[in-house]
């Protein structure tokens, strides 16, 4: 039985780029990085506050090369923060593309893009 998340794959054109934005952006802290000497980079970053869940940054080029069956189109992903208008407003102040706050019917969402222009979304939760 399947019981956690442990990994997202997400691959981008240039990690180093990612690295940056997920760490200096927003406030991610790099796990591991692993490097085969052969092209194969991966780099896992996560919230620093123990998640379950982190993200692995791979290499888009070498993994279609690798394995060109695989959709290695970006995931839809939802964080979740306790703060969302703090979050929206250290992430614009950051020169980070973020959406207009959203009123949903299970709490207040926006969403964010990357820098490659990939997207993903927060919800402010209480847990």
């Amino acid at each position: 039985m399947i019981n956690i998340l442990g990994q997202v794959m997400v691959y981008v054109n240039n990690q180093d780029e990612a690295v940056k934005f997920w760490t200096e952006k927003v406030g991610f802290t790099v796990i591991s990085e692993e490097d085969n000497g052969q092209g194969m980079r991966w780099i896992e970053v996560a919230p620093t506050n123990q998640a379950e869940t982190s993200i692995i940054l791979h290499n888009k080029e070498f993994v279609s090369k690798m394995a060109p069956e695989l959709n290695l189109g970006t995931p839809s992903l939802m964080f979740f923060t306790k703060n969302l208008e703090q979050l929206h407003s250290d992430l614009s102040n950051k020169n980070v593309t973020v959406g207009e706050i959203v009123n949903m019917p299970n709490g207040k969402v926006f969403n964010f893009a990357d820098s490659e222009n990939n997207y993903f979304a927060v919800m402010e939760k209480n847990r």
